[in-house]
């Protein structure tokens, strides 16, 4: 038997949650669970990466990553305003899709197959290729197979140091880190030799600092927008976003915006989707 007592308990405990989780600033999954619906958006971000996601001093965060996420939500019908961004580092970005502490993730994450399995991916927005960076003073690694038997970081949570190690079955050292920011570190106290990941990483790390980017490239990495597994209709619009970013010359002003004095040849077509899945 319905009893209206307890209906109206049920509502209040329900709306009591509800205040709860937005006053702990966890994301709210829209009633689709699907981003097109949201009126407003948590995004995961990189705070250590200059160039593509930056927390500053004041607590706001910049990059390329972060403007490209800010157009992204403009279009899906959310202004600034109304984004709040969340330090997301590689090593928790699945957790935190997959939780609901972001309803999307733009933070130089590369679309793979292993990562497919866990996370609905659009786009990708940009494809930046693989390059490996070093100390200015060291010419002894001029491509990726001079990388054997050197100390490479190895980051938690990054597929970087596996297309060298796994893939290219290159016998480096691998030395482990949290973050690529940490890697510089390592790398200027000489406890590595080489940072080897997305040339856009690289070329961030390299302003005003003492190191190169050998430019050897040896793969595509696909960036790509990490959506709640099987947000297939938020997927599809933001590839439609995308689309219009290029298209309306956003991409190639926000490409010049932050990496046009870096020296890498920088693409400013519309990239080929995966396709949402």
């Amino acid at each position: 038997m319905h009893n209206p007592r307890l209906a109206r308990r049920g509502l209040a405990l329900a709306a009591a949650a509800a205040a709860v989780a937005a006053a702990a600033g966890c994301a709210v999954e829209p009633d689709t669970g699907s981003v097109v619906d949201a009126r407003s958006l948590t995004i995961g971000v990189k705070a250590d990466q200059p160039g593509l996601g930056l927390r500053r001093p004041d607590g706001r965060y910049e990059g390329f990553d972060v403007d490209v996420a800010t157009y992204l939500a403009g279009r899906l019908g959310v202004p600034p305003e109304r984004i709040r961004f969340r330090t997301t580092p590689s090593s928790v970005r699945e957790k935190a899709l997959r939780e609901g502490t972001v309803d999307m993730v733009v933070a130089s994450y590369s679309i793979t197959a292993k990562r497919k399995t866990q996370v609905t991916f659009a786009g990708p927005y940009y494809v930046p290729h693989q390059d490996t960076l070093v100390r200015a003073d060291d010419d002894s690694i001029r491509g990726v197979r001079d990388l054997e038997g050197k100390r490479l970081c190895q980051v938690t949570g990054s597929n970087s140091w596996r297309r060298v190690t796994e893939e290219r079955k290159i016998a480096a050292r691998l030395v482990e880190a949290p973050t690529y920011s940490a890697c510089m570190d390592l790398l200027a106290a000489s406890k590595i030799d080489a940072v080897s990941t997305d040339d856009l990483i690289l070329a961030g790390f390299a302003a005003g600092r003492p190191v190169k980017i050998i430019n050897a490239p040896f793969t595509d990495e696909k960036y790509g927008v990490g959506l709640h597994k099987g947000d297939l209709a938020g997927c599809e619009a933001l590839n439609r976003a995308i689309t219009a970013m290029y298209q309306d010359g956003t991409a190639a002003r926000l490409l010049d915006k932050w990496f046009g004095e870096s020296g890498l040849k920088l693409t400013t077509s519309v990239p080929q989707f995966e396709g949402c899945s």
